[in-house]
């Protein structure tokens, strides 16, 4: 179920990102952006003066990440669910960032998105596939979870709206590369894959993705990316890209 009515002052609460560098307001019972948001961000080669679309913007964190590391970005934002829509333009203008949000699904592009081309899409598509999992309590954290649409939708989504040149980064569950790159194929090359770990000595559960639209270069597989060290602190790596806004080079 979409969540239509606007959150109000006592179902939000801040939290701060890249070490508190930046404050955003996010659900405190629905969908709320994490570790991965930031990864995507520090993902993205975006340079000043460029054009980004977040896919599935949700409050807009991945977007005003990004923002924070790299000026003179314009920023737009797809969201099938209005609630979270609005909340990412309030968060916009807290941040004085300049980012147009757009109401619609990825499957449906609205009408004032697709006369936009842009350099850059960085998507975190919803993990997990409807039928094959249980469903948060939560209406609008099950709509972020969880989706019939396939990958590959999305996919098709990014490549229509980038330039010829255009980067793709995306964040999703290892089990979903094959459909990926089933989906880029022919439409994109230069693809670069991070696989990204919880612990050295465990699979990768996560990749991190970019692709190039209409590039020859070949595929390239990078050493994993591993979150933690010892205990549960972060490893030294992933605490310069989360808390200190270091780009995320591959």
């Amino acid at each position: 179920m979409t969540r239509i009515s606007p959150f109000t002052t006592e179902e939000v609460d801040t939290h701060g990102f890249l070490g508190g560098r930046i404050a955003v307001q996010q659900p405190r019972d629905g969908y709320r952006s994490g570790a991965d948001t930031v990864l995507l961000a520090a993902a993205c080669p975006a340079k000043r003066g460029q054009r980004v679309l977040d896919l599935g913007c949700g409050a807009g964190v991945a977007a005003f990440c990004l923002a924070a590391r790299i000026d003179g970005l314009t920023l737009h934002g797809l969201e099938i669910q209005p609630a979270y829509a609005d909340l990412a333009r309030r968060n916009a203008r807290a941040l004085g960032a300049a980012m147009n949000v757009h109401e619609g699904d990825v499957a449906a592009i609205p009408a004032s998105l697709k006369a936009v081309s842009v350099d850059h899409v960085i998507a975190n598509p919803p993990y997990f596939e409807t039928a094959a999992s249980s469903a948060p309590e939560d209406a609008g954290k099950d709509r972020a979870f969880r989706a019939d649409l396939p990958v590959g939708t999305w996919v098709d989504a990014a490549m229509r709206r980038l330039v010829p040149g255009g980067w793709l980064t995306m964040i999703h569950r290892t089990e979903r590369l094959p459909a990926i790159l089933s989906a880029l194929e022919g439409r994109a090359g230069g693809i670069a894959i991070l696989p990204l770990t919880a612990r050295a000595d465990r699979p990768a559960d996560r990749i991190l993705l970019r692709a190039r639209k209409e590039a020859a270069t070949p595929l390239a597989l990078h050493p994993p990316f591993v979150m933690h060290g010892d205990g549960e602190a972060f490893s030294e790596r992933a605490n310069r890209v989360l808390r200190e806004g270091e780009a995320l080079a591959f």
